[in-house]
């Protein structure tokens, strides 16, 4: 089990990403909202070395559909290793549902505790 942690009222967990010899360690908001895997910043990307593989259209928060670059990457939980794909935005790094569902995780969130938990489901 991953336990994460709430910063104010945004749920984060701890995610290790890495493509070639470069790897991040990196908390991420738990983003339901966020159908992709991984969603991390135009700098993490670059320090990664993160090659862009293609251009996707997407709809963000406000209802805008922009053009953003996307990436492969290798992230590991708990010693589990999946090949993901990254949406890179000037945004906090998000981890989101498809994210979740590749390591076959559960999520629980417990607000009036402030708790954070994935488990393998």
């Amino acid at each position: 089990m991953i336990t994460g942690v709430f910063d104010e009222n945004t749920p984060l967990f701890n995610v290790v990403v890495a493509w070639g010899r470069a790897v991040q360690s990196q908390f991420v908001v738990l983003d339901t909202g966020f159908t992709g895997d991984l969603q991390v910043t135009p700098q993490m990307a670059k320090d990664l070395g993160l090659a862009v593989a293609s251009v996707t259209r997407m709809k963000d928060a406000n209802g805008e559909v922009k053009e953003k670059p996307t990436a492969l990457a290798f992230a590991t939980m708990e010693g589990e290793t999946e090949t993901i794909d990254v949406l890179i935005s000037e945004s906090d790094p998000l981890a989101g549902i498809s994210f979740l569902s590749k390591f076959g995780y559960k999520a629980t969130v417990d607000c009036k505790y402030r708790t954070v938990q994935l488990e393998k489901a």
